[in-house]
C-alpha cells in the first residue's frame, strides 16, 4: 500500500494576515521608495500641463452622437451603449415627498473599478492613476488603477486599450483580495453596480506616466484634502476589509442585518421607468433639461476633449446638481467603541428600496421650501459651524465626473450624545460600528456611496474616531 501524501485541496477561508497588512499601509504616510504625499499635488498639476483637456457646454440638441428617440424622448446614444438619460416614477407612500417623477441616467451595464496593490519594503501599496472626468471642477483627481465602464473596456468607442485591466479580468494576473458588486447614487441612477476590486501582484509592474504608487495612509491624508481623491477610488478603499479593534456593539450582528431586513420590508416602495418625455414638472430650453424652480438637478451637455483618455473626443450629457450637498455621520462612543448612526434610507434608483447611509444626507437647498418638521432629521445640527470641536472631519468632495457636473458633497462625522442623538434613535435610524459597516461592505446593495465615501476616511486613517 502506498503511504504517499494526497496534498490537501483545502485553503483557509479567510486570509488572516490581510487586515494587519492593510492597517500596516494605513499607518506609513512616508514611502521611501515611492512619491512623497507631499509631491501629488505637484504631480497632478504636472499631469494636467501634460496633456490637452477642454470641457466646453453644449445645448443637448447638438451632442454628437445623441439623440432623443421618437415617441419616448428618451435620450440615448447611436451605438446603443454607454448610457441612456430616461424618466422614473417612484412612490414611496409616506413621508413630506410621496411620489415623484424624475430623470435618471441608465446605465445597465456593470463596471470594474479596481486598484492593484504591491509590496515595497513590506508595505502595501497602491496603483493609483491622475485620470481626467469631465465633470469635475479641477478636471484631473487621483482614480482608481482601473476605472472603465463595460462599454469603454470593450472598446465600443474604438478608442485605445484600458490600462493594466488585464490584473482585474484575466485569472493568474494577481490575488483577489476584495471584489464586491456596488450601488452608485440612487437618486441619479438607476440600478446601477460596479465591481469594487482590490487585487495584490507580486510581478514587476512598468508604471506610467499618469500613475503612482501610494500608501493606505497617503491616500488618507490625500483624503482631507477637498476634490483630490475621486468617487470611484473612495468607494473601492470603503471596501477593504479591515480589522478594527472593537470590543463589542450596542446590537449584534445578526440584530443589525435583522433591523435591515426589516426597515427593507416594511417600505412599500413603487418604482416605474417611465418615458423621459412623460417626466412632467421638467422643461428643456437652450440650456438643457431641469426644473423651473432650480431645484434638484439639471441635464446638460459636454463636449470634450482630453489627451490622456482612451478616446480623445467625445460628447455627453452630464446630470449637474443645483447647490453643493451634505452627507455626515453622526457618531458616539458607546463603551469606548466608535458607533456610527446609519439611516436607512429609500432611494427610487436603489435595485433593492433601501441601502444604509449617513446620519444626513441631502441637497440643503432642496428642502429650504418644506417645513421645519418635514426637513432631513439632523440637518441643523451638521449644517451649522459649532467651532467647539464637535467636526471631526471635514472636506468636499466630487462624486462621479463622468457622469455628473460640478457635484460636490461636503463630507462630515460629527460627534453627538446623548441629548443630540440617544442611544434609542428614532424610526429608520441605528448605531453600528465602523467594523460592522466595513464588513457589509463585503456584500453588495448594504452601504450606500455616500456612506462607502465616509467609511473609506476611516479605513484610510484620514479620520480617526
Amino acid at each position: 500500500m502506498s503511504t504517499q501524501t494526497v496534498p490537501t485541496l483545502l485553503r483557509p477561508r479567510v486570509e488572516h494576515s490581510l487586515p494587519a497588512r492593510l492597517s500596516r499601509s494605513a499607518a506609513v504616510t512616508a514611502s521611501g521608495h515611492q512619491m512623497r504625499t507631499e509631491d501629488v499635488a505637484d504631480w497632478l498639476a504636472g499631469r494636467a500641463r501634460a496633456h490637452h483637456f477642454k470641457v466646453e457646454r453644449v445645448p443637448l440638441d447638438e451632442l454628437d452622437g445623441w439623440s432623443f428617440a421618437p415617441g419616448t424622448g428618451d435620450l440615448g446614444h447611436r451605438s446603443g451603449k454607454f448610457f441612456s438619460v430616461v424618466g422614473l416614477s417612484v412612490a414611496v407612500g409616506d413621508g413630506p415627498i410621496p411620489d415623484w417623477r424624475q430623470p435618471i441616467i441608465r446605465q445597465p451595464e456593470v463596471g470594474i473599478l479596481g486598484i492593484l496593490a504591491k509590496e515595497f519594503d513590506g508595505v502595501l501599496h497602491f496603483l493609483m492613476q491622475a485620470k481626467m472626468e469631465p465633470g469635475n471642477r479641477n478636471l484631473l483627481q487621483l482614480s482608481p488603477t482601473v476605472q472603465a465602464t463595460r462599454s469603454n473596456y470593450q472598446r465600443v468607442h474604438q478608442g485605445s486599450k484600458v490600462k493594466y485591466l488585464d490584473h482585474f479580468v484575466r485569472p493568474g494576473r494577481g490575488r483577489v483580495l476584495s471584489d464586491s458588486l456596488q450601488s452608485e447614487h440612487g437618486s441619479w441612477f438607476y440600478r446601477k453596480s460596479n465591481r469594487n476590486m482590490l487585487v495584490e501582484t507580486d510581478a514587476d509592474v512598468p508604471v506610467d506616466d499618469d500613475f503612482c504608487w501610494l500608501t493606505l495612509g497617503q491616500i488618507g491624508e490625500l483624503l482631507r484634502l477637498d476634490n483630490v481623491v475621486n468617487m470611484d477610488a473612495r468607494t473601492v478603499i470603503s471596501c477593504f476589509p479591515m480589522s478594527l479593534p472593537e470590543a463589542g456593539a450596542l446590537c449584534s450582528d445578526t440584530e443589525l442585518l435583522s433591523w435591515f431586513t426589516a426597515e427593507r420590508a416594511r417600505h412599500d416602495v413603487e418604482v416605474r421607468r417611465i418615458p423621459l418625455a412623460d417626466v412632467g414638472g421638467w422643461e428643456r430650453d437652450a440650456e438643457g433639461l431641469g426644473r423651473p424652480d432650480g431645484r434638484y438637478f439639471r441635464v446638460t451637455g459636454v463636449a470634450v476633449e482630453a489627451g490622456s483618455r482612451e478616446v480623445t473626443g467625445w460628447a455627453q450629457p452630464l446630470l449637474e446638481p443645483c447647490g453643493t450637498g451634505i452627507a455626515a455621520f453622526l457618531f458616539r462612543r458607546i463603551g469606548g467603541v466608535p458607533h456610527l448612526l446609519v439611516h436607512a434610507k429609500v432611494e427610487g434608483g436603489y435595485l433593492d428600496t433601501v441601502e444604509l447611509a449617513p446620519t444626513v444626507q441631502c441637497t440643503p437647498e432642496n428642502w429650504e421650501h418644506q417645513p421645519a418638521e418635514h426637513r432631513p432629521p439632523f440637518l441643523d445640527m451638521v449644517s451649522a459651524n459649532p467651532g467647539d470641536g464637535r467636526i471631526r472631519y471635514e472636506a468636499v468632495h466630487s462624486e462621479e465626473g463622468g457622469r455628473f457636473l460640478n457635484a460636490e458633497i461636503r463630507y462630515l462625522f460629527v460627534e453627538a450624545d446623548e441629548a443630540t442623538a440617544p442611544l434609542d434613535p428614532q424610526s429608520g435610524y441605528q448605531w453600528v460600528t465602523v467594523g460592522q459597516l466595513n464588513s457589509l461592505t463585503a456584500h453588495g446593495h448594504y452601504v450606500n456611496v455616500q456612506a462607502r465615501t465616509l467609511l473609506s476616511c476611516v479605513n484610510s486613517g484620514a479620520v480617526k474616531l
